[in-house]
């Protein structure tokens, strides 16, 4: 079965949204129903071009006496019921309809309620971002999966962020890269230290993680090397391919995801210099993955990282079955124990869902790397699916998607999650629809 990826603003006032998806040669769409801030292009749209959406929303009618602490927000871009709109749009030309839902990535609520956050060592708060630690955040997530499944009666779940957010986010006019953080920097400032978190991890984790973050980037300036002594330092470079934030933004790649797995590949350790006394060479290096960071502490704090995932996912899919036990559920995953974000860690799989989506927004071979990985991980019957970008920098040409798709095929992908229909140029869409059409 091959998706594609669309808003309800793509549908609901086109009537010539169904037939064009239709027309791509795919079985199924993903409509959002719960989704991030964003501002988008709608290039077929009658009534506008671009929309923003400032807040997260929620595109189903929201009934008061089904929601806890966190309620999500209507939005007024849209019909309140435009997910049900767009539903009933697509499934009269015969589209199966699979509801797309984020769960932990919500500016809004984490906006409102800080003490739900993720916070890093620092104490930084990320307000995008709500922390599976916390009992309301659990509960949240499960009454949304529940709401989507009564009221949305969708053919499809489809959960993303089903874990922790972390550092690498774009959002909001993001300008976080000139501090020259590492991957390994970058996993490390997504460990969550909220108050939910923080006493799970064994002492000194906090600040391990501070040493290691300041140790490239000091608080107070290096002392000038006093006379007669020549001082130099060693620094690492790390080059990262295929890393991205997929469902935020359709931007570059960001580095936000570990060095021990297919998602980066970081460079060998170069040296600039060394402290040089008398003869004596005194290296200063950085660590390049979040193991070495973590040393001794690695294996507990992996554990404790991994556990949030997977409480949150267990519960999520305990109470999808109880719900709708024939909807078939969809994870977007990743075999990385590290990763934060759209694609939530999924190292030991997970046999309860039946389809697990691998990011592919990024080199090829990095992308079928993570690929296989999710197929090891799968059992049998167990689908995997390759979350395709089809848009910038991705080129408009059926040849080399149809090139892609053949490689993630060959690393185990059954199904192709085409992101973005609803974004796409006519020229995209010809692309997509020839490629599908060479695969079949």
């Amino acid at each position: 079965m091959n998706v594609a990826y669309v808003y309800p603003w793509d549908i609901v006032g086109d009537p010539s949204a169904p037939d064009r998806l239709a027309g791509l040669g795919v079985e199924a769409v993903a409509l959002a129903a719960s989704y991030h801030s964003t501002r988008a292009a709608t290039p077929y749209h009658p009534s506008h071009r671009v929309l923003d959406v400032p807040y997260p929303a929620f595109y189903l009618p929201i009934r008061p006496a089904s929601w806890s602490r966190l309620v999500p927000v209507t939005p007024t871009w849209t019909p309140e019921d435009a997910y049900l709109q767009a539903r009933d749009a697509l499934k009269a030309v015969g589209l199966q309809v699979h509801a797309w839902t984020v769960l932990t990535h919500n500016s809004h609520l984490g906006t409102a309620n800080p003490d739900l956050v993720v916070r890093n060592a620092f104490g930084d708060s990320y307000p995008y971002a709500l922390c599976p630690a916390h009992e309301d955040v659990l509960e949240y997530c499960e009454l949304l999966v529940k709401e989507i499944l009564t009221v949305g009666e969708p053919d499809g779940l489809i959960l993303e962020a089903c874990g922790p957010m972390g550092f690498g986010h774009q959002s909001v006019h993001e300008k976080t890269s000139g501090a020259d953080w590492t991957p390994a920097d970058s996993d490390l400032l997504s460990l969550c230290f909220c108050t939910a978190c923080a006493d799970r991890y064994p002492a000194g984790t906090r600040d391990r993680v501070r040493a290691t973050i300041d140790r490239t980037h000091p608080a107070q300036p290096t002392p000038a090397p006093t006379a007669g002594t020549t001082t130099t330092s060693t620094t690492s470079t790390s080059t990262t391919i295929g890393t991205t934030t997929a469902g935020n933004t359709m931007a570059s790649a960001t580095t936000a995801s570990t060095s021990t797995t297919a998602d980066t590949t970081t460079a060998d350790t170069t040296t600039a210099g060394a402290n040089t006394t008398a003869g004596t060479t005194t290296p200063s290096t950085h660590p390049l993955t979040i193991e070495q960071a973590l040393g001794e502490l690695t294996d507990e704090v992996r554990a404790i990282r991994v556990d949030l995932s997977d409480s949150l996912r267990h519960r999520l899919i305990a109470v999808a079955r109880s719900t709708a036990p024939n909807t078939p559920i969809t994870l977007h995953a990743n075999p990385n124990p590290w990763a934060a974000g759209a694609f939530a860690p999924l190292p030991s799989g997970e046999p309860g869902a039946d389809v697990l989506v691998a990011n592919c927004w990024g080199d090829p071979a990095t992308d079928a790397a993570r690929l296989a990985q999710l197929k090891d991980l799968s059992t049998p019957g167990q689908r995997i699916g390759a979350y395709v970008l089809t848009l910038p920098p991705r080129p408009a040409d059926a040849a080399a998607l149809a090139d892609q798709l053949r490689t993630y095929a060959k690393a185990g992908a059954t199904e192709f999650h085409l992101y973005h229909a609803g974004l796409a140029s006519p020229q995209r869409l010809a692309a997509i629809t020839e490629a599908l059409r060479q695969h079949a």
